[in-house]
């Protein structure tokens, strides 16, 4: 099977139980809280399952490793539903924190309705997660939903350890390309390896394999943020819906930036004497790219995606049921939003 044709299967399944998990948890007569969530979500409304929002590239991950694992990727639902909450509500606190106003485009959370109740919203969408992988209970042995709870839980840690390191980057001297690795690593990569090895677990994977799950998704995950990192100082704003050199304004210490620095160059220079004029971002990009930034970025992506490759081969080989996998890990290294 095609990643396509799975994808144009499993993406509606998601999106319909995204929704029936957040209808089951957050009551009728709370309508604007409903509609905070539904908003960061992508949903215009609770009745409209259209996705304008993610590319809800975790919940599919679940599936698709539950599947390739030799399992019935519908009972993972619960567990690819209670990721993708997780991982919004990251989002959310995230958009706070760094002070972002816009997100996929549109204004985010903490703009419209304030940090208070974007923070509460936040908050919402954590809890229902963890509800959402209680759900797996109906197809599962229990020994497996406790094990479920507890790799997803664990992945909390990991991302609340990341971004600490990430806040704390932002005001800290010194901060070096080792760092960025232990950053990343408690981030991007926590939930996407969290995410293949559940898939893996649903689909009764023994240990083994599921630490080949989990290691690739780890490897992909680094990959996805190091793109993320060039995205946010190269991509095209009107795909990403971020601003243009968004990190460069924003003072993060991103892998090119933190390469740059490593340079003692010109652009080590210009960073060095304080916060980057808005005006100034398109002109520092220009002396990254000129120091070889882009270029290290291009190859730690590849390096990074190799690597995930290496653990994908010892996963699931040359299954017929892996293949949609491949064909993802190719597709997240080209993308350009």
């Amino acid at each position: 099977m095609e990643f396509e044709e799975f994808s144009s299967m499993a993406l509606p399944e998601i999106e319909a139980n995204l929704q029936q998990t957040l209808k089951h948890y957050v009551p009728h007569d709370f309508p604007e809280l409903r509609e905070m969530l539904a908003y960061h979500m992508g949903w215009e409304s609770l009745e409209d399952v259209t996705n304008r929002g993610g590319k809800r590239i975790r919940p599919l991950l679940v599936l698709l490793c539950a599947n390739a694992a030799g399992g019935d990727w519908r009972q993972a639902l619960p567990a690819a539903s209670a990721v993708e909450y997780i991982h919004n509500f990251s989002l959310i606190h995230d958009d706070i924190q760094d002070k972002s106003e816009l997100r996929r485009g549109r204004k985010t959370v903490w703009v419209k309705w304030g940090i208070a109740q974007a923070i509460n919203t936040g908050d919402l969408m954590f809890t229902i997660g963890h509800l959402s992988m209680l759900n797996l209970d109906s197809e599962q042995n229990p020994v497996i939903v406790m094990k479920a709870s507890e790799l997803l839980l664990q992945s909390c840690v990991f991302l609340t350890r990341g971004q600490y390191n990430d806040i704390s980057y932002e005001n800290r001297v010194g901060v070096n390309l080792d760092d960025y690795w232990k950053m990343i690593g408690g981030k991007t990569a926590a939930l996407l390896s969290c995410s293949a090895e559940l898939g893996a677990l649903i689909g009764k994977a023994d240990k083994n394999l599921r630490n080949n799950f989990h290691s690739y998704g780890y490897s992909l995950g680094l990959a996805f943020q190091i793109q993320d990192d060039w995205l946010g100082i190269w991509g095209d704003s009107a795909l990403t819906g971020k601003a243009i050199d968004s990190d460069l304004a924003a003072g993060k210490k991103t892998l090119p930036i933190l390469y740059g620095l490593s340079k003692n160059g010109d652009f080590a220079r210009q960073w060095k004497k304080g916060p980057i004029p808005a005006d100034e971002t398109h002109w520092l990009a220009e002396l990254l790219e000129k120091e070889g930034a882009r270029q290290y970025t291009e190859e730690m992506v590849k390096q990074e995606t190799e690597k995930a490759k290496e653990f994908l081969d010892k996963a699931v080989g040359n299954l017929e049921a892996g293949k949609p996998l491949w064909e993802l890990t190719q597709m997240l290294l080209e993308r350009k939003k």
